[in-house]
């Protein structure tokens, strides 16, 4: 595992190595051997527990290199907090005027690839602080899902694969040491693993100003949720605590079929306070620093998973680029039903119809009825979020109550 961390963590410089003394942090990794699942509390062979008093971290039962950097993860969320700084699961990059942008999103839903583009500097792919200075990145690498790769659709990340990152669960040629990436014989979860500097345009030191756009993305397999919706603060609040995606085949285990699911804060597994005070933090610095919250879906339109396309990636990257450049403030919009959504009804290069998905729904009475479903779904779990008052000012939690779908 050492070249893996050596892949993910901020490395010391040789003059921090010559003064290194007792560590910050220790990681016990023996992830072959399983914990006792007799243990009170114990629900199998897998275990990943951490004491913040002692800073240590014991893994077991899991090979996952990815358990190490959530484990580190989880204790920034608490650390940083105590210290008004914000903890965020996030993708960042940076434009060449300076315009920060943080993407939200779960594992499948394209914040590696989004964050990861060649006409803007690379933050980072996953963890950052957002403090009264601006924004940092916590890692010195990125973790980039690799399941069907190519040079053409994700060149900066085929490029960062080479000697020194680290490839987990892919199948490979034995004599030629060639990759094949669409091979799924494993499991879809396939990951690489390098320094962010293997990415020519990475920012180092990986740091930058206050966020422009704060942009949620959500791989949405009912299909209703539209491409791009430009959202409120009390929109984006709502959102940002729901954390909704779906679970993609082969992002988790026994995952076979796309299901719906909510990770509060888009990270729940990893934050270590309620839910609405990484909220609270996120909307008093949007609001200061004059942020703009967007909800984009890479997921399907034209029906749900199964019966509809995933919305492609160039038309994706085409919104992303309206966003940074700040001509899709300009837009024309109007509102959507149940999720009150405000869209946009042209932007360059992405056909105008797919922008509001019952454009793309052949049976329009299916997708009104999915609509309603998925709103219901939204509602139900937000039930767990509304005996809490988010921040000093009641009156906010109202206004993200009503943010939600309305039927």
């Amino acid at each position: 595992m050492d070249n893996w961390v050596g892949c993910r963590c901020i490395r010391p410089s040789p003059e921090e190595l010559e003064s290194f003394g007792t560590p910050d942090f220790t990681i016990y990794n023996a992830g072959q051997f399983p914990c006792n699942r007799y243990t009170h509390y114990m629900t199998s062979s897998t275990s990943i527990d951490l004491n913040l008093a002692r800073r240590e971290m014991v893994i077991l039962g899991t090979q996952y290199a990815g358990e190490m950097k959530k484990g580190l993860f989880s204790v920034m969320h608490y650390l940083m907090p105590k210290r008004q700084i914000l903890s965020l699961h996030s993708g960042c990059n940076m434009g060449k005027s300076g315009d920060v942008a943080l993407f939200f999103g779960l594992s499948g839903t394209g914040k590696t690839t989004l964050s990861t583009d060649h006409n803007r500097y690379l933050i980072g792919d996953d963890e950052h602080c957002w403090s009264d200075t601006g924004v940092s990145n916590i890692e010195g690498g990125c973790y980039a899902k690799c399941i069907d790769l190519s040079r053409e659709k994700e060149p900066d990340i085929w490029n960062a694969i080479k000697f020194g990152t680290v490839v987990e669960n892919v199948v490979f040629d034995e004599h030629t040491r060639e990759v094949d990436y669409t091979d799924k014989s494993v499991t879809e979860n396939t990951r690489a693993a390098y320094p962010i500097e293997y990415i020519p345009n990475a920012k180092i030191p990986c740091v930058g100003p206050h966020p422009k756009n704060v942009i949620l993305l959500a791989c949405d397999a009912f299909g209703v949720l539209p491409p791009v919706s430009k959202l409120n603060l009390a929109q984006t609040m709502y959102h940002f605590i729901s954390g909704y995606t779906a679970l993609v085949a082969g992002t988790e285990e026994g995952v076979k079929e796309p299901q719906a699911t909510f990770s509060a804060c888009f990270g729940a597994a990893f934050i270590m306070m309620h839910p609405t005070k990484y909220a609270a933090m996120l909307a008093e610095k949007m609001q200061k620093h004059g942020a703009t919250g967007w909800l984009v879906n890479t997921g399907w339109s034209g029906g749900r998973y199964g019966s509809g396309k995933r919305i492609k990636l160039p038309y994706t990257r085409k919104i992303i680029d309206a966003i940074h450049s700040g001509s899709l403030l300009n837009a024309n919009y109007k509102k959507t039903k149940v999720f009150g959504l405000e869209i946009p009804t042209e932007v360059e290069g992405v056909p105008s119809e797919i922008l509001d998905p019952v454009n793309t729904w052949a049976d329009k009475k299916a997708y009104d009825e999915t609509l309603l479903k998925l709103g219901g779904l939204f509602k139900k779990n937000f039930e767990t979020f509304t005996t809490y008052k988010i921040g000093k000012d009641n009156n906010l939690t109202e206004e993200i109550l009503a943010a939600g779908p309305n039927f």
